[in-house]
Parts: C-alpha cells; structure tokens; sequence
C-alpha cells in the first residue's frame, strides 16, 4: 500500500494527523499555520495538470527539512484548486471564481480563529491565484484579527545562472523552471517526450509591459499556443534539485520569521513630532 501522509510534511507537521485532543492542548501563541494552495490546471503537453499543487507541496517538504524540529509550524490540507479562469477551455483546467476561493479562505480563516490560532500563511504556488490572496489576507485579517501572511513560490530566490534572462521574464507556465521542478520530483509525471518550447513577443513589443508586474490583463488564449511559457527542454533533474534546496533553506527562515512575528510590536512606542 502507498503511504500517501508520509514524511516530514505529512507525517510529521500534518495538522489533520493530530487528534481533537491534541489539537486543543497544543501552544498557539507561537504557532504558524500554513494553508498551501495550488492549482488544477493544463501546463501544456508534458506537465500534469497538478504542477502547481505539487509544488506547493514538495517546496514547503524541502522547507521544513530545515527548521528546527521543536518548530510549532504545522500544514493544513493543500487547496488543490485555484483561480485559473485564464486557462479556461484548455483541457484539463478546473478553476474556482474569485468569491469562491474568497469564501473558502475566509471560512478556514474563521475555524482558525476559534480554534485558538492566531497566524495563517497563504503559500501559494499558482501565479493566478496571487493578486486575488493580496486581497483576501486583508479580508481574513479585518475580519479574524489573525495575522495574516502570503508567500509565493514563483516570487522566491534564484541563482542568477540558473536562467537565462529570457526564461526568468518569459518562462512563467510550464517552462524550464517548472519542468525542472517536476522532473526532480515527481519525474514519472513528465512527458519528456513532448518538451515544447514556446516564447511571446512581449519583450519585442513593449518596453514597460511585463508579466512579473501583472501590469496587462492576459489570458493563455491571448499569449500561446502550446498552453506553456518557457522552455523546457532546456529544464533538467538536477537543475531541479539546486532550486529545492535554494528556495527550501530560503522558506524555512521565513517560516521562523512568522512564527515569531507580532504584528503589535510594530507600531512606535513614541510618535515623532516633525518640525517644519
């Protein structure tokens, strides 16, 4: 039988794993709870259409093989499905709306809340899913009082050799950072056989436009025809590996960070009279 709750992730820091009782006696003013969301959606001919979850998950496996066991951090179910309208009519894609995956959120948000928690993280791994989180976390954070954080998987550290500058502006759906990922764990899922290779005109045709600054509205249908942007055939195992282990030690010290985060200590203990 496959164990599919194993790990460091799934056996040892799986809230669900831990009884009522457990649960209920356990610290939280330390605690941080992290809620990882992905995505069901097509990533092109050779990726599963479960690429943003998985990665959702296996970063956040890496992660935790940093931080100090005592750590009061502990993971929620993953939200396999996101906002991902832009796919839409792609085989494949299965997208929630905006106010659903706000209503969904909110209401974890609120269980957390009673159960006595008082942090939740927001660890995203679909791009689509990003500017509606912004808002949302505002949203759960007026209405619960939680301390509310998001932290997005595309938006972590890379070696400045570990892509070329067209793959790191261009190469954000199914492309050599994504496949690289995937083949490094989960490499039955990849289709290598069918790496495409598939870039849009955006850097020809405008000087300020760019994905990474969501500054256009765009869908798949407007941007590409194989349903991916990158190249990955240019994407291997091995480059995979390198990125876990940079984005995993990157993630566990922000996990800490959270984890010891209080919101109220921000505010100046004296305010400052400006002169004129």
């Amino acid at each position: 039988m496959t164990i599919r709750y194993s790990g460091k992730v799934w056996g040892d820091r799986f809230l669900p794993r831990l009884s009522s009782t457990q649960i209920q006696k356990m610290p939280k003013k330390d605690s941080l709870i992290i809620l990882p969301i992905g995505a069901v959606e097509q990533h092109g001919p050779h990726l599963p259409v479960f690429t943003d979850t998985l990665l959702a998950e296996t970063v956040l496996e890496e992660a935790l093989k940093y931080v100090p066991s005592d750590s009061n951090i502990w993971v929620l179910p993953s939200l396999p499905y996101g906002k991902s309208n832009e796919h839409l009519g792609r085989a494949g894609t299965f997208s929630l709306s905006s106010t659903t995956l706000q209503s969904l959120i909110l209401d974890i948000g609120r269980s957390l809340k009673q159960n006595g928690f008082r942090r939740l993280l927001l660890f995203n791994a679909h791009g689509g899913n990003s500017d509606l989180l912004n808002l949302i976390a505002r949203e759960v954070r007026l209405e619960t009082d939680l301390m509310v954080f998001r932290l997005n998987v595309g938006g972590l550290t890379l070696e400045e050799n570990i892509l070329n500058e067209t793959e790191r502006l261009l190469g954000i759906h199914g492309g050599d950072y994504e496949t690289s990922l995937i083949m490094a764990s989960y490499p039955d899922w990849v289709r290598e056989d069918e790496l495409p290779v598939e870039y849009p005109e955006l850097l020809q045709k405008s000087k300020f436009l760019r994905f990474q600054k969501s500054n256009f509205a765009w869908t798949i249908d407007d941007v590409s025809s194989s349903g991916i942007l990158g190249n990955a055939k240019t994407a291997s195992a091995e480059k995979g590996r390198r990125i876990y282990e940079q984005h995993g030690k990157e993630v566990a010290e922000i996990l800490l960070e959270m984890m010891n985060f209080e919101i109220d200590s921000l505010m100046a203990k004296e305010s400052i009279e400006i002169k004129k």
